[in-house]
């Protein structure tokens, strides 16, 4: 049996997407193998992205800003779930995909956005999210979930763990 693929996608694949990844692959050890993408990628990590993952521990070789549109090309690798971070409170477009896949929301405030003393606590914050979002998907048995079931169990983490997330 494969690992489960999760991509992981937003506006600019610099900070949410690409955190939600390597922290997937860092405590997901195999079971899951997570990607990311952007709808709008910026071409590049944003260096507190990398910043915050190092100080966890988390490798972040081969970390890129990348279109969605890899995932769609012919060779592509199959995916399991689909999730998108953009945040539709800061009216940001989520891209609508389509496919074989299990798709959920988990709205995440773009901590690129964040100016000067706030970007700090801006990237904490995001990836105390991640962590217990991920947390909450490690603890799944995605490997005998129905798709409308892990669909269900997906949506439930994207609603319930939200900002009351400690930075």
């Amino acid at each position: 049996m494969h690992p489960c693929r999760v991509l992981f996608i937003c506006t600019g694949n610099s900070a949410r997407s690409i955190l939600s990844e390597a922290t997937l692959n860092h405590l997901g050890k195999g079971r899951f193998a997570a990607f990311s993408a952007g709808s709008r990628p910026t071409g590049r990590v944003h260096p507190r992205a990398i910043e915050e993952l190092k100080a966890h521990g988390i490798a972040t070789e081969g970390l890129a800003s990348k279109s969605w549109d890899r995932f769609t090309e012919a060779g592509a690798p199959p995916l399991d779930i689909v999730i998108t971070v953009c945040d539709n409170a800061a009216n940001e477009s989520c891209p609508v995909l389509f496919g074989d896949f299990v798709q959920s929301h988990w709205g995440l405030p773009d901590p690129a956005a964040a100016q000067g003393a706030d970007a700090a606590a801006a990237f904490r914050h995001a990836r105390a999210l991640i962590v217990r979002r991920i947390t909450a998907l490690l603890q799944l048995p995605v490997e005998t979930m129905g798709r409308e079931e892990l669909k269900q169990a997906l949506d439930r983490i994207g609603s319930s763990i939200g900002e009351e997330a400690d930075a």
